[in-house]
């Protein structure tokens, strides 16, 4: 892909991905970069990446492992039997499982799973997620059909008619990104992304087609440098904006603090937030983030062994400290 300004989707992504770790710390590691909403209550999670067919058995194990880690009612056999399900299912295609992964949240009284798998050949990908709701998620990512592109189909069951069919377009100089809804009346996203790796400004919008109304639009602006990153975004049909800055301590980019202002001008609502992250060694890594409502949050990372993360993280209102505090727990285990 070309080393341009990036997507939209890009610009206040750094600052963002400091100051929401609280509320997305369970990185989703099929690709690395997509957030899981972590939600009340605790979740353990582990992941198992490889490429031959002969690590099944200790894939196995790692469910037995997950199984021991979590609580006997939490849905456990079924995450178990939706984990053989997709085992059975690669197996049957004659191909390798890039990864695999499990998961169990509890909420209160209600207990869920879900089981991923994912297979890389070339320039495709498949990723196949099913869940105890028996909600099936498919997703099909296509890179280099035109040069520079990526295509993402991404289909759901039962509820086939939230499938997206997306196409992104990279250029040294700009960015497209084109989505359109797999229904009878689509609504369809477009954005545009104008620059350089060092400064793009860009714009996205969203079209109803059933109604003939633009649902959202939004502006941003991105100025980047090697150890700092400052964004603007005038969000929510004009009504907010946001303003970022992120700065890096270190070369390896590890030890960073942020600072972010956001203004809401329908209620005349600013909230400030300020955070950062710390490096204590090579394998431990702290962030904090403090609002002024009086959100303060924290996470703890240390990897126990090469690629394995154990990280707990809290979040609580300083203003309010009689409410339950939110509190997570995440183990990922790699090869």
């Amino acid at each position: 892909m070309s080393k341009g300004p990036g997507l939209f989707t890009d610009i206040g992504k750094k600052a963002k991905g400091v100051n929401d770790f609280v509320v997305s710390m369970f990185v989703w590691t099929l690709q690395d970069n997509i957030p899981e909403a972590l939600s009340l209550g605790w979740k353990i999670k582990l992941v198992y990446s490889t490429s031959s067919m002969d690590h099944w058995g200790e894939i196995m194990r790692l469910e037995s492992l997950q199984l021991s880690l979590i609580a006997a009612h939490i849905s456990q056999h079924v995450s178990y039997l939706l984990s053989n399900l997709l085992c059975a299912i690669f197996t049957a295609i004659d191909c390798d499982p890039h990864a695999l992964t499990t998961s169990t949240v509890k909420k209160g009284g209600y207990s869920s799973g879900d089981v991923a798998a994912q297979y890389i050949y070339n320039n495709t990908s498949v990723d196949l997620k099913v869940d105890t709701e028996s909600n099936i998620s498919a997703t099909l990512t296509a890179a280099n059909i035109i040069p520079s592109s990526k295509t993402i189909a991404n289909l759901k069951f039962p509820n086939y008619e939230s499938g997206k069919l997306e196409f992104q377009y990279f250029h040294p100089h700009a960015s497209l990104t084109a989505a359109v809804g797999l229904n009878q009346a689509p609504p369809i996203d477009l954005s545009v992304t104008l620059g350089t790796p060092t400064f793009a400004l860009g714009a996205e919008a969203g079209y109803e087609t059933t109604s003939g109304k633009l649902t959202k639009y939004t502006a941003g602006i991105t100025v980047t440098k090697p150890d700092s990153c400052a964004s603007v975004i005038l969000g929510d049909k004009g009504d907010t904006i946001k303003a970022s800055y992120i700065h890096y301590m270190d070369q390896l980019k590890r030890s960073a603090a942020v600072g972010e202002i956001t203004r809401k001008f329908s209620t005349n609502e600013n909230t400030f937030t300020v955070g950062g992250s710390y490096a204590i060694d090579g394998l431990t890594l702290v962030k904090v983030k403090l609002n002024n409502h009086g959100t303060l949050g924290a996470v703890l990372q240390h990897e126990v062994i090469r690629k394995s993360l154990v990280t707990i993280s809290s979040e609580f209102d300083t203003k309010a400290l009689d409410k339950t505090p939110r509190f997570g727990v995440s183990l990922a285990l790699r090869p």
